[in-house]
């Protein structure tokens, strides 16, 4: 087994990007449900985990697109499976595909990148001045309230959750709701408290969607609420997803569910910018880019940048092909 990929990072989060290993399915949501078993989920686990990666790996395997709408499609992973949506994922992939001349862009002005995720169709608008890349807008899915002020019984006592759909299901509550603040110190309790939220509340009705592919929740969002600049609010926040893993830049996804609260609430209006820092201070812009019947369409503005270039291999009688995990 021998794989090369192209790592980047966006606000901090890895994203390891992997061509050629081969998915089944006519849809990238297909191909997601049937690479959870058999080999996809094997090479998943051998980049993501220990020894060659880490329980905060992040990446993605390309495929097709759905159809000629798309320039190409993508699996996004972690170290507990295939998730739903990614958008510091597609920042990464939008930088990379212009990058690497997948989809031409101008040296100034803005190229777009049309990805096909399990979710939906989602762009990623690669902003570009004197030949750099300058910014990555990602226009996300429609994301919409699920429901408000679940009352749930923790360990830290009672707490009141939203959830929100932005592409995955998101429970959010303040972190001061457990004593806690969105900072480093408080990683390990906020990993805990987190684990325990979305479990809790992974088989609850509002989690359930249309699509029994999208259901379940993904991740807790915890944020601290920072007042507002001259543009719209301010906020910190820390998303723990999967079972346990950390999201170190503000989470692209989890910031358009953060977007569909706000304007549910009336916090965030139209024309406003919501400033959104993550545990590690790195930042992304968020802003409503449309109204729909049920919630919003959120563009989310971020950078991601080149790592470096990467080829695994197996050794012969390496015991560890399946990696492991210590969380």
């Amino acid at each position: 087994m021998r794989w090369t990929t192209e790592d980047w990072h966006t606000a901090g989060e890895p994203f390891r990007i992997v061509d050629g290993v081969a998915t089944d399915g006519t849809t990238v949501a297909e191909r997601r449900v049937r690479a959870m078993t058999g080999d996809p989920d094997a090479v998943r686990r051998f980049l993501c985990l220990e020894p060659r990666g880490h329980d905060d790996m992040y990446g993605g395997f390309l495929t097709p697109p759905d159809d000629d709408g798309a320039d190409f499609g993508v699996l996004f992973w972690h170290k507990d499976g295939f998730s739903t949506a990614c958008g510091h994922g597609t920042i990464a992939l939008g930088a990379w595909a212009v990058r690497t001349g997948r989809v031409a862009a101008p040296d100034d002005g803005e190229a777009v990148v049309t990805i096909d995720v399990p979710s939906g169709r989602v762009q990623a608008r690669v902003q570009r001045e004197g030949g750099r890349t300058t910014g990555v807008v990602f226009r996300n899915v429609e994301s919409r309230v699920l429901e408000r002020g679940i009352r749930l019984a923790t360990t830290a006592g009672g707490v009141e959750v939203d959830l929100v759909f932005g592409g995955a299901v998101y429970a959010t509550l303040p972190a001061a709701a457990a004593g806690l603040t969105v900072a480093p110190e408080h990683t390990s309790e906020l990993i805990r408290m987190g684990r325990e939220i979305k479990w809790a509340l992974n088989d609850h009705p509002a989690a359930q969607l249309d699509d029994a592919r999208l259901s379940g929740v993904y991740g807790t969002i915890w944020v601290d609420e920072l007042g507002r600049t001259e543009r719209g609010p301010w906020q910190r926040n820390v998303t723990v997803f999967a079972d346990g893993e950390v999201d170190r830049s503000p989470c692209g996804s989890g910031t358009a569910a953060r977007v569909a609260l706000l304007a549910h609430t009336g916090a965030l209006r139209d024309g406003e910018v919501l400033t959104h820092d993550s545990i590690i201070g790195t930042r992304f812009l968020a802003r409503i880019a449309e109204r729909t019947a049920d919630g919003v369409i959120p563009e989310v503005t971020g950078q991601a940048y080149r790592v470096g270039c990467s080829e695994f291999e197996l050794d012969e009688g390496d015991p560890l092909a399946d990696g492991f995990s210590l969380r």
